[in-house]
């Protein structure tokens, strides 16, 4: 049988709000934790749309033995693509109101 499902990585793990000596280097070189957020978000839904096409590519060719890995593959893509459009949402109305504000 072949699985290719890998376990789901919080987003908190990954990027830590804590002020460390490490985040404040990554920020003076050009990168933010926002952009850094966003690209790991972006990976993420394009990976979660790779493994739904190789489950059902599996699954079309006869390789795969559990048909529901095709159903799970596709609401892992659809978590992932939500949460990439409510990211860009909040950021869209936070820039909004950023721009509304007078100094």
């Amino acid at each position: 049988m072949y699985t290719i499902f890998q376990p789901i990585s919080p987003l908190w793990e990954s990027f830590p709000i804590t002020g460390t000596a490490e985040n404040a280097a990554a920020s003076s070189l050009g990168g933010s934790i926002f952009t850094d957020i966003f690209k790991a978000t972006i990976n993420n839904v394009r990976e979660a749309e790779d493994t739904v096409a190789k489950t059902e590519y599996l699954l079309s060719t006869g390789q795969l033995d559990n048909p529901s890995e095709v159903g799970i593959a596709q609401w892992k893509a659809d978590a992932a693509t939500q949460l990439l459009i409510q990211l860009r949402d909040k950021v869209l109305s936070a820039y909004s109101d950023l721009t509304r504000m007078s100094v």
